[in-house]
């Protein structure tokens, strides 16, 4: 998949339109909930303070993440979320979802440092963005995971 086939847009919520805010919403809930078996409290009041990244690919949602300014989730900006539709997997689209987070959090808010709380099954995935673990693992809705912190 190429870069030039998605179409990206970074709103804040209160530019979201329903279908897209439904669109999202649904994508968060079919991979966080219902393929990783994990029942947690996915509408949790940050939403609106997040700048949210959205990746229509061939018509439908294909990868979303939300970003934040420096202080609102760690003291450093960052990226959560992370997402992409299981149709559109397998060819890189995580890979230009991160890099599109990134740069796009960055053009935004001017260059800094970024630090993201990530499942540990996907430390190498992050590392290929610049993320580094920083600390020791912890459970988080019943998933291993790690901060990662992102140098400026």
């Amino acid at each position: 998949m190429s870069q030039g086939t998605i179409t990206w847009r970074f709103l804040p919520f209160s530019a979201l339109n329903t279908l897209e805010l439904y669109e999202l919403l649904q994508l968060r809930s079919e991979v966080f909930v219902l393929e990783q078996a994990c029942a947690f409290q996915d509408l949790d009041g940050a939403d609106s303070e997040a700048m949210h990244l959205l990746g229509v690919w061939d018509g439908r949602l294909a990868a979303y993440a939300r970003c934040f300014a420096a202080g609102v989730k760690f003291a450093e900006a960052s990226i959560g979320r992370v997402v992409t539709h299981a149709s559109a997997r397998g060819g890189g689209i995580g890979h230009v979802l991160m890099k599109e987070a990134i740069d796009r959090l960055q053009a935004h808010w001017g260059p800094q440092a970024i630090r993201i709380g990530a499942q540990a099954r996907l430390e190498k995935f992050y590392n290929q963005h610049g993320f580094v673990q920083n600390g020791q693992p912890y459970i988080e809705d019943g998933i291993p995971h790690i901060e990662m912190p992102r140098a400026a």
